[in-house]
């Protein structure tokens, strides 16, 4: 089953630092590395090695950077036909600081993302109808976000909604969303909930059920994650590894949760499959250097018991 993802492709412009700095403050002794990212592209290349028939829908600047993304996503057997380059504005680029325990801090300039309008949406409307799921982010226009997925709705295709990074979101969106994944900071964002244990987890699924979200995922790093449809709440536990760098950890969940749907799989084996990966990828540097293929994802699954 075919999987659309539209957003965001970036190049990470990456510093592992020891701690990350406080504001004004210099820190030296880093070490410095470039690497492809950005939410949508992160998710596009995680459902591809996954396993994923991936079409990617994004926008880039007409510059090298945008050029080596293409390259990259082609090396992936990404269909990348409706990928679009801006001949004004830059690719995306982000800034990271990774510290010593594997956590991060990013800055990003949006550049060509911001410029995949709702019309370029439309354009690949056949592809998006076609699909069986589509994942989105928050990294392009909300306006095409909310296209893409009222296209969706429309085509009874299942839609995937990762609302990060965290902003208030309309009802006319979250209506159309088959399943959402925040974290617990894009939780709270989004409900005025602080999600700390079942309890609060199960208030803040309420607020989104009743906005017309069928399911939710709140994510919780190696803790794994909280779900809730209209039949369970349960918690699927996380897999315990030595990470180095979490960067992309939300992105692989999403995109290999989304393979796993795809096919057919239920919400709770889906997830468990979608920590795995998102393990798997903390344990290497860089967004899409550190995501894992099927064969690794299915290798480790075999090795670890909870």
């Amino acid at each position: 089953m075919k999987i659309v993802v539209i957003g965001s492709s970036n190049a990470d412009m990456i510093i592992q630092a020891p701690r990350i700095p406080r504001p004004g403050e210099t820190i030296l002794g880093g070490s410095f590395s470039t690497a492809a990212g950005g939410k949508g592209a992160n998710q596009a290349v995680a459902a591809a090695r996954a396993g994923g028939d991936v079409t990617f829908i994004a926008r880039l600047g007409n510059d090298d950077l945008g050029r080596q993304s293409l390259e990259g996503y082609r090396s992936d057997h990404i269909n990348v036909e409706h990928i679009s380059r801006d001949k004004k504005a830059p690719s995306g680029v982000a800034m990271i600081v990774v510290d010593e325990m594997g956590e991060n801090c990013i800055t990003v300039a949006s550049g060509a993302n911001m410029n995949l309008s709702p019309e370029l949406i439309d354009v690949a409307r056949d592809v998006i109808e076609s699909a069986g799921v589509l994942l989105l982010q928050l990294e392009s226009p909300l306006d095409s976000v909310v296209k893409a997925a009222g296209i969706a709705k429309a085509a009874e295709v299942k839609v995937i909604l990762n609302p990060a990074p965290g902003q208030a979101l309309p009802d006319k969106l979250l209506s159309q969303v088959s399943l959402i994944t925040p974290n617990e900071t894009e939780a709270e964002l989004l409900t005025g909930i602080a999600v700390t244990d079942s309890t609060s987890a199960a208030l803040a699924f309420q607020v989104l059920h009743n906005r017309g979200v069928e399911a939710v995922i709140i994510t919780l790093g190696k803790r794994g994650a909280f779900i809730s449809t209209n039949e369970y709440t349960e918690l699927v536990p996380g897999y315990e590894v030595n990470a180095v760098d979490t960067t992309a950890a939300g992105d692989v969940f999403n995109g290999a949760l989304a393979v796993a749907l795809a096919n057919g799989q239920p919400l709770l084996k889906a997830s468990k499959f979608a920590n795995a990966a998102a393990a798997l990828s903390v344990t290497k540097r860089g967004a899409q250097p550190s995501v894992p293929t099927l064969q690794e994802i299915n290798r480790f699954m075999t090795t670890k018991m909870f």
